[in-house]
This record gives structure tokens, sequence and C-alpha cells, in this order.
């Protein structure tokens, strides 16, 4: 059975990022000013000069295992979403992001993976909603690679 929990939401805020900002930590300042500690990212769409996504051109050695390396993709427009969580050990959020990015000057031949990190060339047009309750944050996961994954209520996993 799946982990669920309702949510009572907070806030919600429209988030535009400056054309050269770097995406996550312009993420990072904008929850740390209204502090937002954990929340939801419906939808954002986005230009960026550059972005890194998860993925390989290699032969996976373990195909169940997640990949931790990188593709560089430049001049791409963007739609995403994802969630925010709070690491208390690091007092910052935990984003976690996905997107679908298209090249635009190969006829927008598209990727679809993890958004590791990104600047903006023009825009990103961001929604963000708050999650009052209950507190989400991740822990790695040992028997999944340590992949870390959202938890929902009290700080500790439950057993």
């Amino acid at each position: 059975m799946p982990s669920s929990r309702q949510l009572t939401l907070g806030r919600s805020f429209a988030l535009v990022f400056d054309h050269g900002e770097d995406f996550f930590p312009t993420l990072t300042d904008f929850c740390a000013t209204h502090n937002i500690r954990q929340g939801y990212i419906p939808m954002f769409i986005a230009g960026f000069a550059t972005v890194d996504i998860v993925g390989t051109c290699d032969k996976l050695d373990n195909p169940q295992a997640p990949v931790w390396t990188k593709v560089h993709l430049t001049n791409v427009e963007a739609i995403g979403a994802g969630t925010i969580a709070w690491n208390p050990a690091t007092k910052t959020i935990s984003p976690h992001i996905h997107v679908a990015v298209g090249l635009k000057e190969l006829s927008a031949q598209g990727y679809t993976s993890h958004l590791l990190d990104a600047r903006v060339q023009f825009l990103v047009e961001m929604i963000i909603t708050e999650v009052a309750e209950p507190s989400m944050h991740r822990l790695p996961n040992p028997a999944l690679y340590d992949a870390p994954q959202l938890h929902l209520g009290s700080p500790t996993p439950e057993a």
C-alpha cells in the first residue's frame, strides 16, 4: 500500500525568475524569504540557457539502479513539476523536480528526467503551493540504492 496523507495546504505563490538566474539558488532563496519548508510545484514553464538532467549514454551495469550521471543541454524550453521537502540536518529545502525539455535548434527534440541544475534564459514562470501539514522530508532508502524518498509526517520513517 502506498504511503499517503491528507494535505493541509498553506499559501500559494506565483514566482517569476529573472533572465540569467540560477534555478535552484533562486528557488531556495525564495523559499527562505517566505519561510516555505515544504510544498509542491504543480507546474512551471521555462526557458533555460543551460540545463543538467539525470541521464547517460553509457550501457547501464544495472538497469534497475538509479542513474547518478548527468546530461548537459543548452538552449531549451521546459515544462516541469515537483515537490519541496525540508531537510532538518541542513535547515534547507530539498526540491525534487522533473522536467521535459526540448532543444530549440533541433526541432524541439525532447528529453525528460530529473532536474539537477539550470540557468534561466528569458523566463521561468512557476506556481508554488505550500503544504502546512504533514511535514515532508526525504530519507535515503537503503533497499533502493539509497535513493532519497519522500516521507510524510514525523522526521523518522515509521517501522
